[in-house]
């Protein structure tokens, strides 16, 4: 079985070009301040990580503080993404206040954190794009969307409104059903697809063992009962232990894998991982560098099929806190 180590690709995000891996700024100003976040973000950068991706609600708006302050001289090195929540009258809200927080004057990428069911779509698309026409936010995405809003949002971009760049969605080794629908219609349509939730909790770096307690430190050792549960099955667990069997046949890690299966599938832009120190964000990036021989990715997908009944990753915004 052959590996190959290259440098981490860029792929298209409308007009944009983002790294294939990503930095995710849910642990930013809640499990550590803006000093250890610098760090991340500066090690990030030297491994030719150009994508962060944050939302006003982590932290109560603590997330985008500190990333602004980490990017504070290195700004024009980077592709920052920002989410809201709420109804399209409260957009120019949102985003001035995330401009703040970031102390920036433009945000690359301004996505709606999840559909916003009291308004028409068509309104949620006239208030985004008016902020692209004043050239305070360059594109515009989307999170937690189906293949029929999808549709929808470009039904309006062909009447004249601007139209998702991306979709960032619930996607890793454990929960594949993405494959189905999501991913391919992004794939025929020019949509870039990003993969949140890539690692299920750490689950799939395999540092965490079947039927002990998580190592302290980590987000899940804090975690509620019902996340723990969830993320600890049996099911769960029967799938990891196998592919960490299969890395080590082929000289490599469970986290190698977990990655680079997710970026070698068609129409995936970017896979947005966490991290909470500098070394944890060396080994994604050497993970987005791994392209492994179609006969390894045949062993990963007999092992963790795509299959339609699979449970989304257990998260507070699902209820399991």
């Amino acid at each position: 079985m052959t590996q190959s180590q290259r440098a981490i690709e860029q792929r298209a995000l409308g007009r944009l070009s983002v790294s294939v891996i990503g930095i995710g700024g849910n642990n930013f100003g809640q499990r550590f301040g803006a000093d250890q976040t610098r760090e991340v973000v500066l090690s990030a950068l030297e491994c030719g990580i150009n994508f962060f991706d944050t939302s006003d609600s982590y932290g109560d708006g603590a997330s985008e503080e500190c990333l602004g302050y980490a990017l504070r001289d290195h700004r024009d090195e980077a592709i920052v993404a920002t989410k809201y929540d709420g109804a399209p009258d409260t957009v120019r809200e949102h985003c001035l206040a995330s401009l703040s927080r970031l102390n920036m004057e433009v945000i690359d990428l301004y996505q709606i954190h999840r559909p916003y069911l009291e308004a028409p779509l068509e309104e949620t698309l006239g208030a985004l794009g008016e902020l692209v026409s004043e050239g305070i936010v360059r594109e515009i995405g989307c999170s937690n969307f189906g293949v029929a809003q999808l549709k929808e949002a470009r039904s309006l971009t062909r009447e004249g409104h601007v139209g998702f760049v991306c979709v960032q969605n619930d996607y890793n080794l454990l929960n594949r059903k993405q494959e189905l629908d999501v991913i391919p219609y992004c794939d025929a349509n020019n949509i870039a697809f990003h993969a949140y939730f890539p690692l299920y909790h750490g689950l799939l770096t395999g540092k965490f063992c079947r039927n002990e307690t998580p190592p302290t430190g980590t987000r899940l050792a804090n975690a509620s009962e019902a996340r723990r549960e969830a993320v600890f099955s049996e099911g769960n667990f029967d799938i990891v232990e196998r592919l960490i069997a299969l890395a080590e046949r082929h000289g490599t890690t469970l986290l190698d894998l977990a990655i680079s299966r997710l970026i070698h599938v068609s129409g995936v832009s970017s896979v947005i991982t966490g991290a909470m120190w500098p070394d944890q964000v060396r080994a994604n990036a050497r993970a987005a560098k791994c392209q492994f021989d179609e006969e390894l990715y045949r062993e990963i997908d007999a092992i963790a099929p795509t299959c339609a009944d699979a449970r989304d990753t257990p998260s507070a915004a699902r209820g399991i806190a």
